[in-house]
């Protein structure tokens, strides 16, 4: 395994293309940088970002200079090319931009790309949101370095919001750059590496400014129903039985999560008195842990979702799994509405993605009458 690689037991998260550093498009836009982190609020924030993405592109490698390298590990080289196959297939045959992203490597030399932010108020379910240009308003904030997430996120709670940081081990640029293939994620299992560069892709076709839940439940919809094609060309019943395993666990830790998430919301909605919330609130989130131990039991020795309740759950730690889970199933709806005809749903989702928010939250509901209204 190469420095700063790491397997994972989790689902969470070639042709070659030129990528010169010192391209005059990329220093043109570095001003935009901060943006596709998950945006800027401070000079601090900003140059960080900068750094964060320029670090990124110093260290990436078309992918068939890494694999010609002679020290380049074969269990590197392996994957790559599997990589690069997967790139293939998400143009070919999912219809997914076809461009330089994840047609190049950087080893970074840590776990995750980034760490976002994620925070509460103490008696909400509802997560802060952070606004800028282009990209709107977002429920988390991104940070190359986790020691400056937890800074910032210890200040949060410092004024009594719920926090969690996560560790991201990819993010989009939306198309404005070539995204690469990272040491964060090469090391997943097959199924796994294909469902993350899926997503970032899909994140290239659409996105509606400010409407984080919409873009990342889009991003599911394609990176399940991808990884689902992927199989029937390519995979045995070996790494079929992997991602079914897989997917059972992650639907029943979302369906779990969202569980709770309407009981603590419908708690914050009682009225109760802030001691008696307080104590409500922790009893509910002890049941959280309990019945996931429960739940887990039946995921054939799965245990991916453990470091998730390492730390004791709280608003943030459920609102971060609402963001991503929680439209999937009107998107799933819409693509069957469209015959599974993915350039007819990527057209009926941009569609979609201009309109007002109201309009679009209406048609959702209409596709698929059990989502929940608020978001």
């Amino acid at each position: 395994m190469e420095k700063g690689g790491r397997r994972k037991d989790e689902p969470v998260e070639p042709p070659a293309t030129s990528h010169s550093f010192v391209a005059r498009g990329r220093l043109l836009a570095i001003a935009s940088l901060a943006l596709f982190a998950s945006g800027c609020s401070n000079i601090g924030y900003y140059l960080q970002s900068v750094q964060g993405q320029m670090e990124i592109w110093r260290l990436e490698r078309p992918l068939r200079e890494v694999i010609a390298d002679p020290a380049t590990s074969g269990d590197l080289k392996e994957r790559l090319l599997r990589a690069a196959e997967i790139r293939e297939f998400a143009s070919r045959e999912l219809g997914l931009p076809d461009n330089g992203s994840y047609r190049s490597f950087a080893n970074l030399g840590r776990p995750f790309v980034v760490w976002n932010v994620f925070a509460t108020p103490e008696f909400s379910v509802q997560p802060v949101r952070w606004c800028f240009p282009v990209t709107g308003c977002v429920n988390y904030r991104g940070y190359f370095s986790r020691e400056e997430a937890e800074r910032y996120a210890a200040g949060l709670a410092g004024e009594g919001h719920d926090v969690y940081v996560g560790g991201v081990a990819a993010y989009s640029t939306l198309g404005y750059f070539d995204d690469p293939v990272l040491n964060t994620f090469i090391y997943y299992a097959e199924t796994e590496l294909a469902r993350l560069i899926f997503h970032e892709l899909a994140h290239q076709i659409a996105y509606a400014s400010g409407d984080t839940a919409f873009n990342e439940s889009f991003a599911v919809t394609v990176e399940e129903e991808g990884v689902q094609r992927w199989l029937a060309r390519r995979g045995g019943g070996a790494k079929r039985d992997e991602f079914e395993r897989f997917n059972r666990a992650r639907s029943g830790f979302s369906t779990l999560v969202l569980k709770y998430r309407e009981r603590l919301e419908t708690l914050y909605g009682s009225g109760m008195t802030r001691e008696e919330m307080r104590s409500r609130k922790e009893a509910i989130l002890s049941e959280l842990e309990a019945e996931y131990r429960v739940v887990r039991a039946g995921w054939d020795g799965f245990t991916g979702y453990d470091r998730w309740f390492a730390t004791p759950p709280n608003n943030a730690r459920v609102a971060s799994v609402a963001v991503y889970t929680r439209m999937v199933p009107a998107f799933r709806a819409l693509l069957e509405r469209e015959g599974g005809d993915l350039p007819r749903f990527y057209a009926a989702v941009k569609q979609l993605a201009g309109l007002s928010r109201e309009e679009r939250d209406k048609r959702l509901r209409a596709l698929e009458p059990a989502l929940t209204a608020e978001r």
